[in-house]
Order: structure tokens, then sequence, then C-alpha cells
């Protein structure tokens, strides 16, 4: 279950803001409700400003005097670049400018097993290559001593890249980085294909439009694929990239988008961040980056490429599948795991490409931290993390900083290695830093305000169009329905989704479920029900509609502070943490109680946990006492209680059981003294 927070505007801003631009109502009310109080803030959010003078940032004159001088004396240059999305499409753009400057350019990704950014191995490949300059993208700021190996071997280097720089700067001809802290440039927050296009601005001479026209498609891709604020320079990258994508010329991206079933007017940020950027990621993860980088600049390749992509995403899909489903099994054969405060799994040989994509996965579903390692034969393991805010991943790193052999990461992502006979103790460590914080955090869904009458026509809903592109900083409106009367359920494509028809607040409206199907979504004809969504308009025609997706739905009526709060108890007393013998009371149901969840069962035959104890809370049943009635019902096969995914789902002609006599239920009558 997640934790729902309904944002509210102040009347008195929107009143005040609607005096003084023509955004509509619900357009207003979703800014004002994202902390938007004036026009300054508006205009800062609205305006698609010029990006600001390249050679505002530091180095820049350095870099440009650099690169033209080995140009001018067709010395080799190498890029080298990173196997993500912004390294790919960073690369591409500087390799095709170069190229089109008449420079003798190559490029250099390393791959997965070689590790990102540089190294001395690395250096000496390229060193061997033949090139005189190195020129890095999306990675360099921390090469100190590769930096200085390049010295050595007489090349130089000029470095971009948008990371955190460390206390000390590589020593290379220009060091181009807006987090440096003598960088004057006003926008600090570009992915490294930004950097790179205001490079290739600055070796143009300094203007935006050529550059922008022949390749902000390709950075608007990168961009958005990096996850940085889609806010200042970084949404007038995209918004300017959008047009240019849905009429580009890069036979690529054509291709790529055709077998992507993308036609023009599909083409939004959203369409980057869930259809492009992975085909392009997927190269990295599990072959050869340069893959997307020859897909995006070699035209005799690029259809054949575009196709490539899309058969290794394919791929990087069964490869994830395989690897969830190895989790599910680990964490139904170990209870504990679903019930830990932070989610710590490791495997043999998982893909290294993956291992990322899946521990996102797991924090999705669980709503908890995840740690998925991959044991190698080499008797290390590398891992990556994911987690939600109000746990640092960094920071539980650094806590295990003697178990590692490397890490690195942030507040909500993060990697590692470690040697694989360190992992338990890795487990030991992870608990006991999250026992340091007391209560964890809960993962959240914000809406921006809850819905009316007044919201719900096609006009209010088609003007949130301004606000795109969206993305990380600027996520597309969600909001709240609350008490809506469930009129029809219906199946679609076979079961894979659900379309809901609601009647809410004088309205009658349509909202699709996706991924689930009627049977998992639990909720049924008749019944009241809250909700989060999205809201689209749909066109058929000539006619337009609008369409609400739902992001998280349940029964009307549940109390959050209370669920939360019932449900950590009940998470604490699962880890054999102390519980006193008043709150195991609260949590011991009466045989009327364990009766009454146990009809309710039957009655949904299959259904999961968190929806079970929504609809036993409206019944007047904690949410604790239905989790405990529940797995007293698995322990004595009166029902199965996948803890993989949640589901409870009722054994047909099971033996009568003495649920008294089990284990959690004894359990908690000597806590409570009963």
């Amino acid at each position: 279950m997640k934790k729902w927070v309904i944002s509210k505007a102040d009347d008195s801003v929107v009143n005040s803001l609607s005096q003084m631009c023509d955004l509509s109502p619900l357009a207003l009310k979703v800014v004002a409700a994202r902390g938007i109080s004036d026009l300054d803030g508006l205009a800062a959010f609205f305006t698609d400003n010029e990006l600001s003078d390249p050679f505002m940032l530091k180095d820049m004159d350095k870099a440009v005097e650099t690169i033209n001088k080995a140009v001018d004396g067709f010395e080799l240059i190498c890029i080298y670049g990173d196997y993500d999305c912004d390294g790919v499409t960073s690369t591409a753009i500087l390799y095709s400018y170069l190229e089109c400057m008449g420079a003798n350019v190559t490029y250099y990704i390393p791959d997965r097993e070689e590790g990102y950014g540089m190294t001395p191995e690395s250096v000496r490949k390229i060193h061997e290559m033949g090139a005189k300059l190195i020129i890095t993208v999306d990675n360099g700021i921390a090469a100190i001593n590769e930096a200085k190996l390049i010295k050595e071997l007489g090349m130089e280097l000029v470095i971009t890249d948008h990371h955190q720089p460390l206390s000390e700067l590589p020593e290379a001809a220009a060091v181009v980085d807006p987090h440096r802290e003598d960088c004057e440039s006003p926008f600090k927050e570009l992915a490294g294909v930004g950097v790179v296009l205001k490079l290739c601005a600055a070796l143009d001479g300094g203007g935006y439009e050529a550059v922008m026209e022949q390749y902000g498609d390709i950075a608007a891709i990168g961009t958005v694929a990096d996850v940085v604020t889609l806010t200042g320079e970084n949404r007038s990258i995209v918004r300017v990239g959008t047009e240019l994508l849905r009429n580009t010329e890069n036979p690529g991206l054509c291709r790529l988008m055709e077998l992507c079933s993308l036609t023009p007017d599909k083409i939004d940020s959203t369409a980057m961040a869930y259809m492009i950027a992975p085909r392009i990621n997927a190269a990295g993860r599990f072959a050869d980056a340069s893959v997307a980088v020859e897909m995006l600049v070699n035209e005799s390749v690029a259809h054949e490429n575009a196709e490539k992509l899309c058969e290794i995403n394919a791929r990087r899909k069964q490869v994830e599948a395989s690897i969830i489903k190895e989790i599910m099994r680990a964490i139904n054969s170990d209870k504990s795991i679903a019930s830990s405060k932070v989610i710590v799994v490791s495997g043999k040989g998982w893909h290294h490409g993956v291992v990322g994509i899946v521990a996102a996965r797991i924090t999705e579903l669980f709503g908890k931290p995840c740690f998925l390692l991959s044991e190698d034969e080499d008797g290390y393991a590398r891992g990556s993390a994911r987690s939600i805010h109000g746990f640092s991943i960094f920071k539980c790193l650094c806590s295990c900083a003697d178990l590692l052999e490397r890490f690195g990461g942030h507040e909500c992502a993060g990697g590692l290695t470690i040697k694989t006979e360190n992992i338990k103790s890795f487990k030991e460590r992870v608990k006991a830093f999250a026992d340091t914080l007391g209560q964890m955090p809960h993962a959240q869904l914000v809406a921006d305000k809850v819905l009316t009458r007044e919201d719900l026509t096609v006009g209010q809903i088609a003007s949130l169009s301004v606000l795109e592109p969206y993305g990380s900083g600027n996520k597309q409106p969600a909001f709240a329905v609350i008490g809506a009367k469930v009129q029809k359920v219906t199946a679609l494509s076979g079961g894979k989704h659900s379309k809901l028809e609601i009647a809410y607040d004088s309205t009658v409206q349509t909202a699709l479920c996706f991924g689930k199907s009627p049977e998992q979504l639990g909720i049924y004809q008749g019944d009241k029900a809250d909700m989060l969504v999205n809201a689209t308009i749909n066109e058929y025609g000539s006619r337009k509609s609008i369409s609400l997706r739902v992001i998280d739905i349940r029964p009307s009526g549940v109390n959050q502070s209370k669920a939360f709060a019932a449900l950590d108890s009940f998470e604490r007393f699962m880890r054999g943490e102390q519980t006193d013998s008043k709150l195991a009371k609260l949590m011991l149901p009466t045989r009327e109680e364990l009766t009454s969840v146990y009809k309710a069962v039957r009655t949904y035959r299959a259904v999961t946990l968190d929806m079970l104890m929504c609809r036993m809370f409206t019944a007047s049943v904690n949410f604790a006492k239905t989790a405990v009635s529940v797995n007293a019902f698995s322990q004595c096969g009166l029902v199965s209680l996948d803890s993989s995914t949640g589901t409870v789902t009722l054994v047909e002609n099971a033996q009568k059981a003495d649920i008294e006599g089990c284990e959690i239920i004894k359990r908690l009558k000597e806590l409570a003294g009963v």
C-alpha cells in the first residue's frame, strides 16, 4: 500500500494568478499546488528562455580552442562516451558534429564489464589507436588518475560532464561541468547531452539555431532518458526537441519510431521515456552501445540497427522477467523478506545490465528500499539499489563501506561491488542502518488536487497540455477521485486490463486500469472507490472525450494514518521485534473477526491482502487483525498467501483446522497475556 498525499492550491494564490494570465482554472490550480505563487514563478516555468551563452560554462573557451586545434591538424580525436542513453546520444551528437567539421574522429564506449567511466586500460587502448585528443561526454569529472595517465602518454584531454565533481578536478586542457563551483553558467541541471549540445554551439560560434535544428531531437531523448529535472533550460531543450522529433529526418529514429508504432501525434516526453529511450539503453545493457550510436549517425546501417535495438530490448525484457520470477520465488520461500524494512536479495549470474531495472521494479511493488546483488564466479557480487525518499542509499552504503570493494550513488539509487563472502554481513549491516532511522518512510503517490465536476470537461483537461513536457521535476498532473460509484467493470485485452465506468460528482466517466484484470483489481460493481488518476483526452474521428488512467485504487473510506500505523505494528511483530501486551491485544482477532475475514476471502476467492485489509477496515476489522487472520489461515492451510504479489487465494476443499492453535495466534495470545 502506498501513502496518498493530496495537495490543495491556496485559493487566494489561484485568484491572484488568474488576474495576470490566461491559464485555465484547472492548470492554475495545478501549478499553484506545486508551489508557484507569483507571476515571476509562473514566467520562470513557462517561458522558453534562450539557452544561456555556452561560453558561460567554465573552460568552454579552452575546450573550443583545444578541439579546433586538433581538427585543424587532422589529429585523431576520440570521444569517450557512456553506455546509457545519455552517453549514447551525447556521443552521437558530438561525433556527427565533428565529422561534419572534417575532423579525424572516432569514439570509444566501454561495455558494462569495464564499468562506468574511464579506466587506465581503456586509456591505453585509445593511445594505441593513435588518438591525440580524448573528449569525454557524460563522464570524466572523477577521472583523476586517468587524466594523469593521458598526460603521461602525450595525449590531451577535454572533459565534458554533468555529474558532481570531487574536491579535486582532473588535470585537463578543459573541464566543462556546470556543477563546478567556479562555473557561472546559470542552469546547473543539464544532462550530459545538454552539455554536449552547448559544446557544439560553442564550436559553431556560440549560436544554437543550427545545432538545435540538427541535433535537438537526439538531445531531447537523452535529456528525458537521464531523468534530469524538466525545468529551465532542460524544458526548453525537450520542448523544441519534441517538435523536431515529430518531423525528424534522422533515418534511424524514423525507423525506430515506426517499429514502436509512434506516429507524430503520439510523440511526447512520455513516449521518449517509455518507448524510445529503453531501446537505446538496451544496446549498452545487453550488447554493444555502438549499435545505438551507429543507428543515430550512420545512414547505411540505421534501419538495420533500429531493428536490432528492438530485438535486444525484447531479450532484455525476457531476462528481466526471469530474474523477477526468481526473486519472487525467494520471497515466497522466505516470508521474512517481504516484512523486512529493506529488501536485500542475491542470486547467481544475474545479468548486470538489468539488475538496476529489476531493483526499481521490486521497490515499486513493495514500496521499500531494495538491494539486488548478482553473484559472479570470480567471488564477487555486483549490485544495484533503489529506494524511496527518506531512505538514503548512499548513506546506507557509506555505513557498510568497510565491507565493499567499491560503491557510489545518491539518495534513491546506487551501485556496489562486494565479495560474496561478505554478503551475509552486508545484509546485517543494512538492517542495522535501517534500525537507526526508527520509523521507515512510506512510498508516496502525490495528487495535485481532488477532481470536481467543473474540472471534468474536455476543455479543462485539454488545457493541461500547456504544462508539458512531463518528466522529473514536472510530473504529469495526477488527481484524486474520492467516493466514485462503480457502475460497471469490464475486462480488456483478454483480461490483461480493466475498464471502470464510474458515477462521480454528477458526471459519468471512464477509468482505465492497465496491467490488472478485474479479478486482480478487486473492485466490483456497486462499490464506492477512491482512486488517483491521470486525465487525458481521447480523440476518435471528430469526437473528443475524457479518459482517466488509474494510478492507484482502493475502496472508499480508508483511514490512511490508522492503516500505516497498523501495518507498521504488524511488520514489527513479524520481524520478531518487541511488541507490548497492549499492541498485541489490538492485533489479536476475535473468533468473530476471524470468521468475517474468512468469509470475505471465500467471497472474493482471490484478492490482494492490501485490498482485503481495506475492505475489512470498512467492516470495522483493523488492518493488523486482517493481516494476522490471513497469516493464520495460511499456516493452517485454509488459504494460499503469495508473499511476492500479496495475493490471498482460497484453498478449495481445505480440511478443518484449529485456528486458535496456529503459531501466529498463540504468539499474540502469549504477548497479550490471554
